[in-house]
């Protein structure tokens, strides 16, 4: 299998001293990198009859639709406030200093339908956490939360207890 860590660059003190991020941009332009990282999002759930793949903004619509192909699902994006045209509806989270928000459009899914989250990374959890409610408050049957990067040392995982979360890479 191919080492996927090898294509993703480490950028140092972004977007603040002492944070080091990880872009996967490298790692998206590597058309063998790019193909083997949907398949490593999608194969735990070739058979697992999901509807329907949320993606969240941004990162994560660009792995999300691709897998949402990939498994035969539908896509769903989950935005930033106001960016969606029709009815939406909101959940606010906690940041390390203030709040923040998603929406999902509030008849993107039907009651019952299996829903898969897709994202790139997995740190605090709350974004993830956030989309998870949204689902739920839908009717959405959450299947599991997959992501291709997880921060383990932020221990985001605590946010999702209960659910079924999946990571292609650890760091």
């Amino acid at each position: 299998m191919m080492d996927l860590k090898l294509l993703i660059r480490e950028v140092p003190d972004f977007p603040k001293p002492g944070i080091n991020f990880y872009d996967i941009t490298t790692l998206l332009k590597d058309r063998l990198g790019l193909h083997a990282t949907i398949d490593s999002l999608a194969s735990p759930y070739d058979d697992a009859r999901i509807d329907l793949v949320v993606g969240i903004e941004s990162r994560g619509f660009i792995l999300a639709s691709a897998v949402a192909e990939r498994i035969g699902a539908g896509f769903i994006p989950v935005r930033k406030p106001g960016k969606l045209p029709a009815k939406a509806i909101k959940e606010t989270y906690a940041l390390e200093y203030g709040t923040d928000a998603l929406e999902i459009h509030a008849d993107a899914l039907e009651k019952g339908q299996r829903v898969l989250i897709v994202d790139d990374v997995l740190a605090t959890g709350g974004t993830a956490a956030a989309a998870a409610e949204l689902v739920k408050k839908l009717g959405g049957e959450l299947h599991g939360l997959a992501f291709l990067i997880e921060l383990t040392f932020l221990n985001g995982k605590s946010k999702l207890a209960g659910q079924n979360v999946f990571s292609v890479l650890q760091y």
